[in-house]
């Protein structure tokens, strides 16, 4: 068959013209209203492409508490901020993060608020999350195999983590994502069983292509790509068809059955970066903010959070760490520079 087409990251060229002074934009005319909050460092799995085996986790009094946390939210969305997820590592561990969530939910500028989890503590969770407003739920899922998801994670859990996809399902959340990170040579012959399961459960699965930010050592070889995983399903599970309504914003291309039973999502962070329509800035668990997953340089915003929070100067920082984005990553570039930084210390 010939190789389904991929459709373009796109960005409004008039993004410069009709933003408003309210907006956070930068040189090259990019909105950004979706801001990523880490509120920890730790997580209960040692994912091989995400963090070392072993460790140093923050003091709890270096995290930003989430007094903190919600006064810089309500500082960014005065500047156009309506999107927001929580990340971590494992989100679930920051204890009553469900508080969080009702805070950040009684924002009215932010229109969808979201949790990346493993979904392993999600099972006990679910409930109060949805009650205390959080939108939308994504959950890490790279093996469907007892064996390899201890191999991958170094920890057991995957009988938790499904446990944790049903108890989302069963919570009502407005939509259930899986991420899957696809590495030759590891999980590739899973592409269609995960496809499969997400299909059966009636929810999106989204495929990542691997990328040079985990604790081990990248190697390009590794990487499957946006094409093979979709030839794959398309040959093994049924049909694509590229979306018509998908978000030009978003980092996915999403593709759904041709029989319209199921979404499919590729995040080809390699092959075919978004970087021309991101969007994003980040916070990390201990007040960094950082304009991209690859930055190399942070502002440290958490001196002006506390004693006591200065407006001013924090929006001078948003407004810095904005302008001095730069176009792209450069991953396929001799340029590229891998950072200092693991995912798990970033924030996902």
């Amino acid at each position: 068959m010939n190789p389904l087409p991929i459709h373009d990251p796109l960005i409004n060229k008039d993004l410069a013209q009709i933003a408003s002074s309210g907006n956070l934009v930068d040189t090259f005319g990019r909105i950004h209203n979706n801001l990523r909050i880490s509120v920890t460092d730790r997580c209960n799995l040692r994912c091989v492409y995400c963090m070392p085996e072993d460790v140093q986790f923050l003091d709890s009094k270096e995290l930003l508490s989430f007094e903190e946390i919600t006064a810089f939210v309500k500082i960014a969305v005065s500047r156009g901020v309506n999107k927001v997820r929580l990340t971590g590592g494992e989100p679930l561990l920051r204890r009553d993060l469900s508080t969080l969530v009702g805070f950040l939910s009684k924002i009215n500028e932010i229109k969808d608020l979201s949790l990346t989890t493993n979904g392993m503590l999600l099972k006990s969770q679910a409930v109060a999350l949805k009650q205390a407003g959080l939108n939308r739920i994504t959950i890490s899922l790279d093996t469907l195999i007892p064996d390899r998801f201890k191999d991958l994670c170094k920890r057991d859990g995957l009988e938790q983590t499904l446990e944790g996809i049903d108890a989302g399902i069963n919570a009502g959340f407005q939509s259930i994502k899986l991420n899957t990170v696809c590495i030759k040579g590891i999980n590739d012959d899973e592409v269609v069983s995960l496809a499969k399961f997400a299909r059966e459960k009636q929810i999106e699965i989204r495929f990542i292509e691997y990328m040079p930010i985990g604790a081990n050592p990248w190697e390009k070889a590794k990487v499957m790509l946006a094409h093979e995983i979709l030839e794959k399903i398309d040959k093994e599970v049924g049909p694509l068809v590229p979306a018509t309504n998908y978000d030009p914003m978003a980092p996915a291309m999403e593709f759904v059955y041709e029989d319209g039973k199921g979404k499919v999502g590729i995040i080809a962070s390699v092959s075919k970066p978004f970087c021309q329509s991101c969007n994003r800035i980040r916070i990390t668990a201990e007040g960094k903010l950082r304009n991209c997953l690859f930055a190399l340089e942070e502002i440290d915003i958490r001196p002006f959070l506390r004693p006591e929070v200065d407006e001013k100067s924090i929006l001078s920082m948003l407004e810095t760490s904005v302008i001095s984005k730069w176009a792209g990553h450069q991953f396929n570039t001799k340029e590229f520079i891998k950072p200092s930084r693991t995912m798990h210390a970033i924030g996902g």
